[in-house]
């Protein structure tokens, strides 16, 4: 019960704030969504919420948005995680909720020059051409191993744990190649899901890289920042665990990523269409 008086309590929370604040709130789902999107909003004009919190931040602000709807209540714009809706063909019927352009919003800043600048800073340029293969690309490999088996586990209800695997149990630092098996059993190991079968999970890993989806709809973007970490320790660098731990490189990634990068984005041309939809409500600075 806790979750859903979380949510009715945001609700409540904007609808009482609207007797003070006339201006845009957007529903950001998570604390670092929050400081990304800060930086591009006209504060005046748009209150950023965060709407953090079980079963996930993600659904708690679509939850939230269409309990303010079905108010009719106007001004609110929520901005989430594509996930894998694109890939489910799942569209949303709501005007008012927008997805990132990839499958998240760090798939975005690795897509974007901001990952150059990370690996001019942290990797070895001499590394790095030794490498022989474009690093995204490398990223990208990797990264859908881990990502079809997110979907995986929950198209099949196997509620497998990723949070917290040892990435470096099954990438090779020298090469940055992985060991699909040695995945299979850290994922399972970390579930305590033992009673699934290697090779039954192998096969169905094989079955859906079959269907050539588009990666950057695949990959999760905590994994691809996690495979870059083990990357700038030996393939692509030289640099000790803790100088190129994750949370750091996503903070790296996210003062690295400028507004130029954005205004690129099908996410903010949907936004400023969003605005010209729901006049005189804004969210972005006019000088972005």
């Amino acid at each position: 019960m806790r979750e859903f008086l979380t949510v009715d309590r945001v609700a409540n929370y904007i609808r009482l704030r609207r007797s003070t604040f006339t201006g845009t709130f957007l529903l950001v789902a998570g604390s670092s969504d929050k400081i990304f999107y800060q930086r591009l909003v006209d504060e005046l004009a748009c209150e950023l919420v965060d709407t953090s919190g079980k079963p996930s931040s993600r659904q708690n602000a679509i939850n939230i948005l269409e309990i303010l709807e079905k108010s009719n209540f106007q001004g609110v714009l929520a901005v989430v995680d594509a996930d894998f809706d694109r890939l489910k063909s799942l569209v949303s019927s709501s005007s008012n909720l927008l997805y990132t352009d990839t499958h998240d919003l760090e798939t975005m800043l690795i897509q974007s020059p901001a990952l150059d600048k990370i690996l001019a800073e942290f990797g070895s340029e001499e590394k790095i051409a030794q490498f022989k293969r474009d690093v995204r690309l490398a990223l990208l490999e990797i990264g859908m191993s881990l990502g079809y088996l997110l979907w995986i586990s929950q198209s099949d209800g196997l509620n497998l744990t990723f949070e917290g695997i040892t990435f470096s149990k099954f990438i090779d630092e020298q090469t940055l190649q992985i060991n699909e098996l040695q995945m299979i059993r850290e994922v399972k190991n970390k579930s305590q899901a033992y009673t699934l079968k290697d090779e039954d999970l192998q096969q169905r890993l094989t079955n859906q890289k079959s269907n050539n989806h588009d990666p950057w709809q695949v990959c999760c973007g905590h994994d691809l920042v996690q495979i870059l970490s083990v990357g700038l320790r030996k393939a692509l660098g030289s640099n000790k665990a803790a100088d190129v731990e994750p949370n750091s490189l996503e903070r790296s990634l996210r003062l690295a990523y400028e507004e130029i990068y954005f205004c690129k984005t099908q996410l903010y041309f949907n936004i400023r269409t969003w605005e010209s939809q729901n006049q005189p409500f804004k969210v972005l600075r006019n000088n972005i």
